[in-house]
C-alpha cells in the first residue's frame, strides 16, 4: 500500500516561531498544528470539495493549511475572480462547500475562516487533496488546473534558518502560492501584502519585519524601484518570475541590492516550476533544453514545452487536453542566440504590422534600457493601411524632460530594432496598471 504524503499541517514545526503577517493581523504557524481556523470541525469536511474565496490573503493561507489532507478538492479563487463565473465554477468543479471570510455563495455550505482558533478534534484519516488553481490570461470563464501538494512543492529545497519571506504576489495565484509553501515548509515567516496597500506602505512593513527574501514579477519590481520607500528594505535574496525578466530590470536590481543573491525563475500554473537562473543574465542557458533531469524541456516551432512531475495533471471540468506526449505547451516563445535562449513573448500576443510579426516584449526590453524609463508597455493600434502600428507608453523615473526622453527612446529603438518594430509613437504616462497577478495589463 502506498504511503500517503504528509498533509501541510503535519509539516509545521510545533516549536517554531515563524509567523504569517498581514497588515493588521498575524498568525503563528505553530498555532495551526492543533488549532482550527474554520467554523466547522475537520470530520465535517472530510471529502468535501471546497471553494476558498477570501477577501484577505491571510484567511486563504489559514484555510489551505487546515483543509489539505482533509478535503477532497480545494479550489483557490484568485482575488479578481468575477462573481459571474462562480455558478459555472461550482458546477464544473462539483463543489459543495465555501471557506470564506466574506459573503456566502448560493448553493454552497458556508464555513467561515477566523484568526480565533478552535481546537482540532478527531482529525479524520488523511487523504491526498487536489489543489485547483485558475489559469491567468484567459477570456471568458477561466480554466482550472489540478495539482497535488507534492507537485506544487517539487522544486522546494531545504532552507536556512531565520528566513523572512516577503512577496508582492498574491498567494491565491501560482507565483504567490509557491512562496507561501516555501515559507510553510521552511518554517519561515512570511509578510503578505494587502489588496489596497500602496507599494510604499508595503515596503515599509517589509522593512519593519526584517524581510530577507523578497519576490515579485518584473513589473512589481519596476514599480518598487520607482518608490522612495525601496530604501527601507535590504534583502539577502531577490527573485523574479511571472514575466520576462529583461536585462534592464536585472541590472537595476543588482545596482540597488549589490550584496543580494538574485534569481529569475520560470514557472506557470500549468507547467509548474521549470528552472531558476542565477547568473544575472536574461534568458537561460541552452544546455537546459534537451536534458534528462527532473525537468525536461524542448522547443517546438519556437515554443517552450515542459515535462516534469511538477506540472498540473489536468483541467477540471473540461475535456481539453493539458499534456501532449507528456509535455505541457507553455505558449511562451523563445529564440536561440548563441548558447542561450531568450524569451521573446507570448504566442498569442503578437502584433501584426503589414504581415510582419512583432513581440511587444522585445520592443519593451529595448525601451527599458533607458535609465529614465521605469516601466513601458508596447501595444498595437489599428491602422487602415498596415493593419496595425506599434505604439509605446513609458513611465519615467522623474527629473528629466519627457520630450527629450521620448526622442532618446526612439533613437535607441531605431538603432537596436528592425524598422517595422520601431514604435510609431511614444507617449509618457503617469502609470501603467498591473493585473491582480502583478503582470502588466496589455489590454488596458
Amino acid at each position: 500500500m502506498t504511503k500517503l504524503p504528509r498533509e501541510l499541517r503535519a509539516r509545521l514545526n510545533p516549536g517554531g516561531s515563524a509567523v504569517l503577517s498581514a497588515r493588521n493581523k498575524s498568525m503563528a504557524l505553530a498555532a495551526l498544528v492543533t488549532g482550527n481556523p474554520l467554523s466547522a470541525d475537520m470530520p465535517e469536511l472530510a471529502g468535501a470539495r471546497v471553494l476558498v474565496r477570501t477577501r484577505e490573503q491571510l484567511s486563504a493561507a489559514l484555510a489551505l493549511i487546515a483543509l489539505d489532507g482533509t478535503a477532497d478538492r480545494v479550489v483557490i479563487a484568485p482575488p479578481d475572480l468575477k462573481p459571474d463565473y462562480i455558478k459555472d465554477i461550482i458546477q464544473r468543479a462539483e463543489l459543495d462547500t465555501l471557506a470564506t471570510d466574506g459573503e456566502a455563495v448560493d448553493g454552497l455550505k458556508t464555513v467561515t475562516i477566523s484568526t480565533s482558533l478552535r481546537p482540532n478534534i478527531n482529525l479524520p484519516p488523511q487523504r491526498v487533496s487536489e489543489w485547483v488553481m485558475f489559469t491567468s490570461g484567459t477570456t471568458g470563464a477561466p480554466k482550472m488546473v489540478a495539482h497535488t501538494l507534492e507537485a506544487l512543492t517539487g522544486a522546494i529545497k531545504p532552507a536556512a534558518e531565520g528566513i523572512v519571506w516577503g512577496t508582492f504576489y498574491d498567494i491565491r495565484r501560482y507565483g504567490g502560492l509557491q512562496i507561501f509553501l516555501r515559507a510553510v515548509l521552511g518554517d519561515a515567516s512570511l509578510i503578505l501584502s494587502d489588496t489596497d496597500e500602496t507599494t510604499a506602505d508595503f515596503l515599509g512593513r517589509l522593512g519593519q519585519g526584517g524581510v530577507t527574501h523578497l519576490t515579485g514579477t518584473p513589473s512589481h519590481w519596476r514599480r518598487a524601484l520607482m518608490s522612495p520607500a525601496i530604501g527601507r528594505v535590504n534583502p539577502n535574496y531577490v527573485r523574479l518570475s511571472g514575466e520576462i525578466a529583461d536585462q534592464a530590470v536585472l541590472d537595476n536590481l543588482k545596482e540597488r541590492f549589490p550584496a543580494a543573491a538574485m534569481g529569475h525563475a520560470y514557472a506557470s500554473t500549468e507547467a509548474g516550476v521549470g528552472f531558476e537562473v542565477t547568473d544575472g543574465r536574461e534568458g537561460f542557458p541552452a544546455s537546459l533544453v534537451g536534458g534528462n533531469g527532473p525537468v525536461e524541456m524542448r522547443v517546438v516551432e519556437g515554443v517552450l514545452q515542459i515535462r516534469s512531475s511538477r506540472t498540473a495533471s489536468r483541467f477540471i471540468g473540461s475535456a481539453e487536453t493539458l499534456v501532449e506526449d507528456g509535455f505541457v505547451d507553455t505558449g511562451d516563445m523563445v529564440e536561440l542566440r548563441g548558447d542561450r535562449y531568450y524569451f521573446v513573448g507570448r504566442r498569442g500576443g503578437i502584433i501584426n504590422v503589414g504581415g510582419l510579426k512583432i513581440h511587444p516584449e522585445e520592443v519593451e526590453a529595448v525601451i527599458n534600457r533607458h535609465p529614465a524609463v521605469r516601466l513601458s508597455r508596447v501595444t498595437g493600434r489599428k491602422n487602415p493601411i498596415t493593419g496595425a502600428i506599434v505604439v509605446a507608453e513609458i513611465v519615467l523615473d522623474g527629473g528629466r524632460d519627457g520630450a527629450v526622453i521620448q526622442e532618446e527612446v526612439l533613437r535607441e529603438c531605431r538603432a537596436s530594432l528592425k524598422p517595422f518594430q520601431v514604435p510609431a509613437m511614444v507617449r509618457v504616462v503617469p502609470k501603467l496598471e498591473l493585473s491582480a497577478g502583478g503582470k502588466l495589463l496589455r489590454n488596458a
